[in-house]
């Protein structure tokens, strides 16, 4: 008896790939698909003639399709460039010429490709959709789903599936939460696949395949070079301290590449991009006790009670600090942190967590800075 019918996202990663085995083995009846996000020819990456990486890869799409005819399942290509660059490119450029630093993974998976999936899964009478993240769904008491860390903490991926509401969880599984990931690399190897099980991870944005966003930017918006640069590096009084080649090519935190010299450190603490300006300061200057968060999509409670404690964290490998959190009458949260958490960025998200169970989470608005 099959367990259901179940649409698997299949990068052509060992992830992905055990993923859909995993469920093909346990008696759901598997449907593979691999989505095309990106191409370098649609616009002007600078990246020609380079191999694309990561979810656009030819070969994965292979490996992806190969697996599924091996072992007897049916897979599909489904070709999402113009949902996605509509929505997270545009995002992504957007946020920058705000002063913002984006997230565009988590917008992709949240806003894109689930919903991509969730519609394909209906057109093919799939009950569940299926991904190899290493986290878990459950459903709590009040009868809500939401997301909980995986198994593996070094690769646990709840804080990026925070913006994953609630008609998608609960048809999503997610096979690989109970696992550590040794456990689905010798998977892979026991499937007949050890190419894959040393097959190198891919960490960079898909549409930046050479980490280079700055670049990105320049290529994407005419004349932005000649727009930004020349502004003023300041520091947190307001004194003039140099010029900078323009606000979209600095992130908070940063302390590299600033071509500005004081005969000790210092950081990126704050970005105007009203008035071209950079802030810079010392390493202390990017403690912060408290931040304010828009944009809250909630999983395990329908409501956050005024003084909830949680912990927030404010990116992807962060451990998390000790915080309150108290929603105002527009829908943000303000959050209050017990001790200081250390370079909070505008555009990135915050995700509060109950022990291991995502709370919810949302995008980190501008704080002031002088």
């Amino acid at each position: 008896m099959s367990k259901g019918k179940v649409l698997v996202a299949m990068s052509g990663g060992i992830d992905s790939t055990v993923a859909a085995l995993m469920l093909h083995h346990e008696g759901y009846e598997v449907v593979g698909i691999t989505m095309k996000t990106w191409d370098y020819a649609s616009s002007g990456t600078g990246a020609k003639g380079k191999k694309e990486t990561g979810c656009c890869n030819l070969d994965s799409f292979n490996d992806a399709r190969a697996a599924a005819v091996q072992h007897g399942f049916p897979h599909y290509i489904l070709d999402i460039r113009d949902e996605f660059g509509d929505f997270v490119i545009n995002n992504f450029v957007d946020e920058y010429l705000n002063g913002r630093t984006p997230n565009p993974c988590v917008l992709c998976n949240t806003h894109i490709k689930w919903r991509a999936l969730l519609k394909r899964a209906d057109a093919m009478n799939c009950e569940f959709i299926a991904t190899g993240h290493y986290a878990k769904v459950h459903q709590h008491e009040n009868g809500r789903y939401y997301i909980s860390k995986g198994l593996d903490d070094t690769k646990d991926q709840s804080y990026v599936l925070w913006g994953l509401e609630q008609d998608l969880l609960r048809r999503t599984l997610l096979p690989l939460g109970g696992y550590r990931k040794t456990e689905i690399r010798q998977m892979a190897l026991d499937y007949g696949y050890p190419e894959l099980a040393k097959k190198a991870e891919s960490y960079e944005i898909c549409f930046v395949p050479d980490n280079d966003y700055r670049g990105f930017l320049k290529r994407r918006v005419d004349g932005l070079e000649e727009r930004v640069n020349g502004g003023n590096f300041i520091d947190k009084t307001g004194k003039v301290l140099g010029k900078h080649k323009g606000y979209p090519f600095y992130t908070i935190g940063q302390r590299k590449g600033l071509d500005i010299t004081f005969g000790k450190p210092v950081f990126v603490t704050g970005i105007l991009p009203e008035t071209n300006t950079v802030v810079l300061g010392d390493e202390e200057d990017l403690n912060k006790n408290e931040m304010q968060v828009s944009k809250i999509n909630l999983l395990k409670y329908s409501s956050i009670t005024p003084g909830m404690e949680a912990i927030t964290k404010i990116r992807y490998k962060d451990k998390g600090t000790f915080s309150t959190l108290n929603p105002d009458e527009n829908g943000i949260v303000n959050v209050r942190f017990f001790e200081d958490a250390k370079g909070i960025a505008p555009g990135q998200s915050a995700v509060f967590y109950e022990g291991d169970d995502v709370i919810g989470g949302g995008i980190i608005m501008r704080q002031p800075v002088i």
